[in-house]
């Protein structure tokens, strides 16, 4: 095969067969196809698309050009949870602990943050020596002996991926949905779970912005995993702000526990609740989702789903006394207010604004290098719809140095809008895609 032969049959709009598409990843990934050809290609998605089945291939192939987990040794349904990312999005804290305790092995790989979007490794490691570098024996250990554990996504998972998508990113080639689906679900495929649900953000803090481009995206995962023979739903959420009250690092972790103490923020809850559900049934240990919503709240209230929070923690290695004792969490050293401008309603908060502020304090990463402050954080007070008086306090933020407390206040004063108007309440869950194998 050529790569000239292989651009040229998708400029034309041309279908490209398996053997092709794998051909052409493997190839690519091992530096066999220069960097202008596979320009060339992506660009050539992007006007001529990909159909189902090429979607599907250039996945598979992306999945198999590395490490691909082998759960096989882990009894039972394998499940997995993925977001596409938001603010204040901390729901793998509270949801792999409530879906483990109800017998359901949850075997997640996760991330690192970066930008305005938090990432769970950064979270988890509040926990003084907690890590998520676990062996492959140890980690289906864990899964077996408590149903759970989450590591960290290995160098060598779905290579083809980190180099096409650091290509994509410098040649204006990263916003064509096959290659979005593609991308993410190559990850989740090499980790080798049975059960696959996402979280599909949408709003000002979403990579999808647009609802519509949302579910999309949502669709064409889902094809994905049923195609790869995995049972896989999406939910569609809510990300015009950020989602429960939390966001930074520490805090996060604090609203987690809260969470799974019964104290939960309603529409953290509602997410949490919406994707355990489908992962119950899925999984078969719920026949339908008010059963199994019904099964979560049940864990929660006996303080099952806690007690395998800190069961886990000291698993990885992690104090879990702070579980218990969430005064041990690291503390900022002053907290700021950002006070109501007038009287009436919170009409908006702007998502990526209070992410970008957190990212101002040192809860962010703007390149991967960057260290994170896992103490400081905002904690937003009033909520969209929420009624104010002018001087009220919004929103507290949690800074170790001034300068960075007072240059936050002001970036999350203005991601603010006050208005005379009542808000009416929009639903966190948005829109459920399901699939059939």
């Amino acid at each position: 095969m050529r790569m000239y032969d292989l651009i040229e049959k998708k400029k034309t709009g041309k279908v490209l067969s398996s053997e092709e598409i794998r051909w052409m990843v493997l190839s690519y990934t091992k530096g066999e196809i220069p960097d202008y050809q596979m320009s060339a290609m992506t660009m050539a998605i992007c006007f001529q698309g990909l159909n189902e089945k090429e979607t599907l291939d250039l996945t598979l192939a992306m999945r198999d050009s590395g490490d691909c987990m082998d759960l096989s040794g882990i009894q039972g349904i394998k499940a997995d949870k993925h977001s596409t990312g938001g603010v204040g999005d901390k729901t793998s804290l509270a949801l792999a602990p409530i879906i483990a305790a109800l017998g359901i092995p949850m075997a997640k790989m996760a991330g690192r943050g970066l930008g305005h979007t938090g990432g769970t490794i950064d979270k988890l490691e509040c926990f003084p020596g907690f890590t998520t570098a676990l062996s492959e024996e140890s980690f289906i250990e864990n899964v077996n002996t408590i149903k759970i554990a989450i590591a960290g996504q290995t160098a060598n998972l779905a290579p083809a991926d980190k180099k096409l998508y650091a290509l994509r990113d410098v040649t204006a080639t990263v916003d064509q949905m096959s290659l979005i689906a593609s991308s993410i679900m190559s990850k989740k495929l090499a980790c080798g779970s049975d059960v696959i649900v996402l979280d599909v953000k949408t709003g000002s803090g979403a990579f999808m912005k647009k609802r519509e481009d949302a579910k999309a995206l949502a669709e064409a995962m889902v094809r994905i995993g049923i195609g790869a023979g995995k049972k896989t739903s999406a939910i569609i959420t809510d990300m015009d702000q950020p989602l429960g009250n939390a966001v930074g690092n520490s805090i996060e972790v604090i609203e987690a526990i809260e969470a799974l103490s019964g104290r939960g923020p309603e529409d953290f809850m509602e997410v949490v609740y919406a994707l355990g559900s489908k992962i119950l049934v899925l999984s078969g240990a719920a026949r339908q989702e008010p059963e199994a919503r019904q099964m979560m709240q049940e864990c929660i209230a006996c303080g099952a789903a806690k007690q395998k929070l800190a069961e886990f923690v000291k698993a990885q290695g992690g104090d879990a006394s702070y579980v218990f004792d969430t005064d041990k969490f690291e503390k900022a050293d002053e907290t700021f207010l950002v006070c109501a401008t007038q009287d009436g309603y919170v009409q908006s908060i702007e998502a990526k604004a209070i992410g970008t502020a957190c990212m101002t304090l040192g809860g962010g990463r703007e390149t991967k290098d960057d260290v994170i402050d896992p103490a400081v954080g905002i904690y937003l007070v009033k909520k969209r719809g929420d009624f104010v008086q002018k001087g009220e306090p919004v929103a507290y933020i949690y800074a170790n140095s001034k300068e960075k407390g007072d240059a936050a206040v002001w970036q999350v004063l203005n991601a603010y809008s006050f208005g005379e108007k009542e808000v009416e309440s929009v639903p966190i869950v948005k829109e459920i895609i399901d699939g059939v194998i």
